[in-house]
């Protein structure tokens, strides 16, 4: 019987890493990969994050830059805040209904 690995995570800023060292370095997943003992797919998947970010799309996962972070912490902000509106308005409604 084989047994499996436990599931490792890595946070942001250690993705952001290995994605420079093949961006900015010229490293091959490959080295990367086997130097890090990663996955190719997981670093592969981080890549491509990091090129839709570059791109100014959100990409899928979590985000990669502190930027995109930012954008996702500012758009569930904003959907709660817009939630939060459209709650009021219907609290006023019913209420002007009722003061008739």
């Amino acid at each position: 019987m084989t047994e499996t690995k436990p599931r490792r995570a890595f946070d942001a800023t250690f993705k952001l890493q290995v994605v420079k060292m093949v961006r900015d370095q010229g490293l091959s997943v490959g080295q990367v990969c086997k130097d890090l003992n990663l996955v190719n797919s997981a670093e592969r998947r981080w890549l491509t994050q990091f090129d839709e970010e570059m791109a100014g799309r959100c990409g899928i996962g979590k985000p990669l830059t502190a930027e995109q972070q930012r954008i996702r912490q500012l758009e569930a902000e904003n959907r709660q805040l817009q939630c939060d509106n459209a709650l009021l308005k219907k609290a006023s409604a019913f209420f002007a209904r009722e003061m008739q």
